[in-house]
């Protein structure tokens, strides 16, 4: 399986971005996609998730009611709408997949795209 992650770019602080996953090869059945972020210097932590289904999500405090995260099967597509965007939120932004395990926890995610940064200026 390969995760391509794009869509990053520069905005100013208060604008939007949309981050797309797009999963390729021998897809897996029933996994769960997620959005990690890693700042110069930080930890890589946990944006949001989305089921398999979609019909379950969950956000990190910091981007809660700012991002949504959607999906759709068909087109193999994970995306991540970020509003309201503010210079915290700077990061290189990755997407990962699992079948199991934590979704707060990276080590748990066998799949994972190659990154894409997102500059917020002030």
């Amino acid at each position: 399986v390969q995760l391509q992650a794009s869509g990053g770019g520069l905005v100013q602080a208060g604008g939007s971005l949309r981050l797309s996953c797009v999963a390729s090869g021998c897809t897996p059945s029933r996994y769960t996609t997620s959005w990690f972020r890693q700042a110069p210097g930080k930890e890589r932590e946990f944006v949001a998730c989305i089921s398999w289904s979609g019909d379950i999500t969950y956000y990190s405090d910091s981007v809660k009611g700012r991002f949504t995260i959607s999906r759709e099967n068909a087109k193999n597509t994970v995306s991540l709408q970020m509003n309201s965007l503010k210079p915290d939120d700077t990061a290189v932004y990755y997407c990962a997949a699992q079948r199991s395990g934590s979704i707060y926890d990276s080590s748990d995610y066998a799949y994972w795209g190659q990154g894409t940064q997102v500059t917020v200026s002030s």
